[in-house]
C-alpha cells in the first residue's frame, strides 16, 4: 500500500494545543489530576492525531498502549474523524478497554461471536456517529458476511485503526493467528490519510520487522510521511525473575502447596496443559488454598468470573493456561509457571502480567521433565505438508459448490483446527474464499513457500534451546530475556535470583510431598464416549449419521500422557523406541486401582472380555486382557481384529470423519459375545476414540447389551 501522502506542516502552537488537549483526556482516563503524558507516549500520539501517521509501536506490558489509542480517538473526533477500529483478540481485552474507555468519556462498543443479535443496532449507532471506538476480533475480519458487508464501511468511515497484540499477524510471533492476515485488506481500503496502529509488548527485531513488512508500514524514510518505529526497554522493573529445579512432579506441587501463600498478592500458576491445571488446582485447594482452573475449555461466563475474582484478590491464584494471557489486565503479584513455555518471547508474555500497579512481584519458573515433549506436541500442529495443502484446493476446485470445512474433513487428512488455519491463511493469499455455505477456490496460482516454513520451524527450535538456555543461565534473567527480545538497552536487573536480588527456597515439606504423591499416583480418567457421527461420512462410502444409538458407556484411562503423576510412566511406554511388553508392574497395579474405583458405577459387572489387537504393541495389549481376565475371573473371548493390515494402525488421525472411514477399513470383530453380556473392551491408548466406539457398535450389535472401555493411557 502506498504511504498517505503527508500534509502542510503542523503549526508549532496546533501541536502545543493538541498536546494539552491530550493531557486532558488522559487525566480523565486514568482518573488522576496529577497525569501527564511521558514523551514517548506523546510522540506516538502525536505522529496519530497531528500527523496522521502510521505507527508500530513495540512497549513493555504497563508502558501505557491503551492510553496512546484511546487519546488519540479523542483528539482526532474532536476534528470531526469517524469511530476508531481495534482489532483485539480476546474478550477479557475487550471488556477492560470498554470500561477503560468509558471513564475516559468515550462511546465503545464491541462486535463478535457473543453479541451477533446486537450488530445491526450498532452499526446503526455506528452510521448516527454514536460510537466513538469499535472493537472487533480477527475472527470476525475472515466471516463472510462481516468481511463483505461491515468491513468495507468500517474501512471508508474510520478515523483511526488499532492493531492490538499486533505479534499475532507474524509467524515469527509465538502467538501467531491466521485471522491476522485479513488486516492486509482492511488496510490497503483504507482512505489516504487514515493513521494506523499497531502495538505488542512482545516482539523481538524478527517479528518487528515481519509486522511492519505485512501492515505494509516501513521505518525507512524521513519527513512526516515516514512511519513511526517504537522500540522502548523491555525493563520491568518491578520484576524478580527466579528458577526453582525441583526433582519430581510430587516435589514441584509441594513447592506450590508451601511457598504459593509467601507470594505477594493474587497471581497465575501458568501450566501447560488444560489437564494440568485441573489436576494442581485440585491439589491446593485440598491444601486449603483459594485457587481455581482456568482455561479456553472454561465457560466464557464462567471466564468472566473468574477473572473478577482475580482482580478483586477474591483468589490467591487461578491455575491457567496460556488462555489467560494477552488482554488481561490486572496489578498482580506474583506469576509461577509449572512447566516452561517453548520460548523465551512467549514466557516474557505470560510474566508481564504481574508486577502492573506494583513495585515488586515475584516471577518463578518451576521446570518439568516433560516439558519438551509437550513442545514437540506443539510443534506438530503446524502448516501441513504441501501435498494437504494441494488436495484440498483440488477438492475445492472439483465441486461446483461450495464444500463445508466438515465436507473438506472427508477429503483430507487434517483435524479441524489445523484446517481452518490453512484456509485462513489460503484465503489471505487469495487461493480460496470463504463464501455463504462453506469454501471455494478462486483459480489463483499458489505457491507453497516451504523454505519459509522450514525457517519458521528452526527458529521455533532455537526459541525452545534459548528457553533451555534461561534455565542454565548463571547471568541476569531479565537480562536474558531482553536480550532475547533485542532488547538493546539490556542490563544486569539486581532483582533476580542470579544478581542476588531474590532468595527462592526450595524446601518442600513431608507432608506437602507425600499428599502431593498420594494424588498423582491415584490413576482414572474418564473418557467419556463418542455420541454423535462425523457430517459428511456419506461422501466416503459411509452410511452412519447422526446420533450413535448403541454405543459404549463412559470409559476410564489409567491417567492422560500429559499428566504429572503417571503420564511421566505412559509417555516412557509409548516412546516409538520402547520395546513391546508386558504391562510394567506400576501400571499395571494402577489399572486395579482403577477398575477398584469404578466398579460401583457399573451397572453389571463385566461377563466377557474382547481385546483391541494391536500391531505394534500386541504383547503390550494382550497382557492387559489376560491378568484382567485373571483377577476377574472373566474369560477373554475375541478380539477387535486388524482384518487389512494394509491401512497403517493409525491412519485417518488427523480428523473424525477420516479416522472412522480408516477404522472400519481395518479393523472387524472376531468374538463369541455371550447374548447380554456387558464387555470388558481393552485397549492400550486411546486417541480419537473412534477405534473403540466402532468396535462398541459392532459389540452391540453381536449381542452385548453394555460395553465398558478400558486403556492404558490416553494422548489428550
Amino acid at each position: 500500500m502506498t504511504t498517505p501522502t503527508p500534509a502542510a506542516p503542523v503549526a508549532d502552537d496546533v501541536r502545543r494545543s493538541a498536546r494539552e488537549s491530550a493531557e486532558r483526556h488522559l487525566r480523565a482516563l486514568v482518573g488522576r489530576d496529577d497525569a501527564v503524558l511521558r514523551e514517548d507516549q506523546w510522540a506516538a500520539i502525536e505522529a496519530l492525531a497531528v500527523d496522521h501517521r502510521r505507527a508500530l509501536v513495540v512497549q513493555r506490558t504497563g508502558w501505557g498502549k491503551s492510553a496512546v489509542y484511546f487519546v488519540a480517538t479523542k483528539l482526532l473526533r474532536e476534528e470531526g474523524a469517524g469511530p476508531t477500529v481495534i482489532v483485539s483478540p480476546l474478550l477479557a481485552l475487550m471488556r477492560n478497554q470498554i470500561a477503560a474507555a468509558e471513564r475516559a468519556g468515550i462511546r465503545a462498543v464491541t462486535i463478535n461471536s457473543t453479541n451477533i443479535d446486537q450488530w445491526q443496532p450498532i452499526n446503526d449507532q455506528i452510521h448516527a456517529g454514536e460510537v466513538d471506538v469499535l472493537l472487533v476480533s480477527p475472527e470476525r475480519l475472515n466471516n463472510p458476511g462481516f468481511r463483505d458487508e461491515v468491513l468495507p464501511r468500517l474501512a471508508a468511515t474510520c478515523g483511526l485503526l488499532v492493531v492490538d497484540e499486533a505479534h499475532c499477524i507474524s509467524d515469527w510471533g509465538h502467538d501467531f493467528r491466521p485471522d491476522y492476515r485479513r488486516l492486509r485488506t482492511l488496510l490497503a481500503e483504507l482512505p489516504a490519510g487514515i493513521p494506523v496502529l499497531a502495538t505488542t509488548a512482545t516482539a523481538n527485531s524478527r517479528v518487528t520487522g515481519d509486522v511492519a513488512e505485512q501492515l505494509g508500514v516501513h521505518a525507512e524514510g524521513t519527513g512526516d510521511s515516514a512511519v513511526l518505529v517504537q522500540r522502548g526497554t523491555l525493563d520491568r522493573e518491578s520484576l524478580r525473575l527466579g528458577v526453582v529445579r525441583l526433582r519430581t512432579p510430587e516435589q514441584r506441587l509441594a513447592w506450590l502447596a508451601d511457598h504459593l501463600a509467601e507470594q505477594p498478592g493474587s497471581g497465575i500458576v501458568y501450566c501447560l496443559t488444560v489437564a494440568a491445571t485441573q489436576e494442581v488446582a485440585g491439589y491446593l485447594r485440598d491444601r486449603g488454598l483459594e485457587v481455581a482452573a482456568y482455561s479456553g475449555q472454561t465457560e466464557a461466563d464462567e471466564r468472566h468470573g473468574l477473572e473478577q475474582a482475580l482482580v478483586d484478590g477474591r483468589v490467591k491464584a487461578l491455575i491457567a493456561t496460556s488462555a489467560l494471557g494477552m488482554g488481561f489486565d490486572a496489578s498482580l503479584g506474583f506469576v509461577i509457571n509449572l512447566g516452561a513455555p517453548a520460548s523465551p518471547v512467549a514466557y516474557y508474555q505470560q510474566v508481564g502480567r504481574a508486577g502492573r500497579g506494583t513495585d515488586d512481584a515475584t516471577v518463578v519458573l518451576l521446570p518439568q521433565v516433560e516439558d519438551r515433549d509437550i513442545w514437540a506436541y506443539f510443534a506438530s500442529l503446524g502448516f501441513p505438508r504441501e501435498e494437504q495443502v494441494r488436495e484440498t484446493l483440488a477438492a475445492l476446485a472439483d465441486s461446483e459448490r461450495p464444500l463445508s470445512t466438515a465436507t473438506i474433513e472427508t477429503r483430507v487428512e487434517l483435524g479441524r483446527n489445523r484446517l481452518e488455519s490453512m484456509l485462513k491463511v489460503l484465503d489471505v493469499d487469495g487461493a480460496v474464499q470463504r463464501v455463504q455455505g462453506g469454501w471455494i477456490a478462486t483459480g489463483r496460482p499458489w505457491h507453497y513457500d516451504a523454505e519459509r516454513y522450514a525457517r519458521v520451524a528452526e527458529a521455533r527450535e532455537r526459541e525452545q534451546q534459548a528457553m533451555l538456555g534461561y534455565l542454565d543461565t548463571d547471568q541476569c534473567r531479565m537480562r536474558y530475556l531482553r536480550e532475547q527480545l533485542d532488547d538493546e538497552g539490556a542490563t544486569d536487573c539486581g532483582r533476580c535470583d542470579n544478581c542476588g536480588g531474590l532468595d527462592l527456597s526450595t524446601s518442600v515439606s513431608e507432608a506437602a510431598v507425600a499428599e502431593a504423591g498420594e494424588r498423582l499416583s491415584r490413576p482414572g480418567v474418564t473418557i467419556d464416549p463418542r455420541r454423535m457421527w462425523p457430517t459428511a461420512l456419506a461422501n466416503l462410502g459411509l452410511d452412519l449419521r447422526g446420533k450413535i444409538s448403541a454405543g459404549a458407556e463412559p470409559g476410564r484411562a489409567v491417567a492422560r500422557l500429559t499428566d504429572l503423576g503417571h503420564g511421566q510412566a505412559l509417555r516412557d511406554l509409548f516412546r516409538e523406541d520402547t520395546p513391546d511388553g508386558p504391562v510394567p508392574p506400576g501400571l499395571a497395579q494402577a489399572v486395579m486401582d482403577v477398575m477398584k474405583d469404578w466398579a460401583p458405577q457399573w451397572r453389571s459387572r463385566p461377563d466377557a472380555i474382547v481385546v483391541t489387537e494391536s500391531a505394534t504393541r500386541p504383547t503390550l495389549t494382550r497382557d492387559l486382557a489376560e491378568g484382567l481376565a485373571r483377577v476377574m475371573q472373566v474369560p477373554v473371548v475375541g478380539t477387535w481384529a486388524v482384518r487389512d493390515a494394509t491401512v497403517p494402525p493409525r491412519a485417518g488421525q488427523s480428523n473424525s470423519a477420516q479416522r472412522v472411514a480408516a477404522v472400519r477399513r481395518r479393523s472387524g470383530l472376531v468374538a463369541e459375545v455371550p447374548p447380554g453380556a456387558t464387555v470388558l473392551l481393552v485397549d492400550d491408548l486411546v486417541e480419537t476414540g473412534w477405534s473403540s466406539t466402532l468396535a462398541a457398535v459392532a459389540l452391540r450389535e453381536a449381542g452385548a447389551s453394555a460395553v465398558l472401555p478400558l486403556w492404558l493411557g490416553s494422548r489428550s
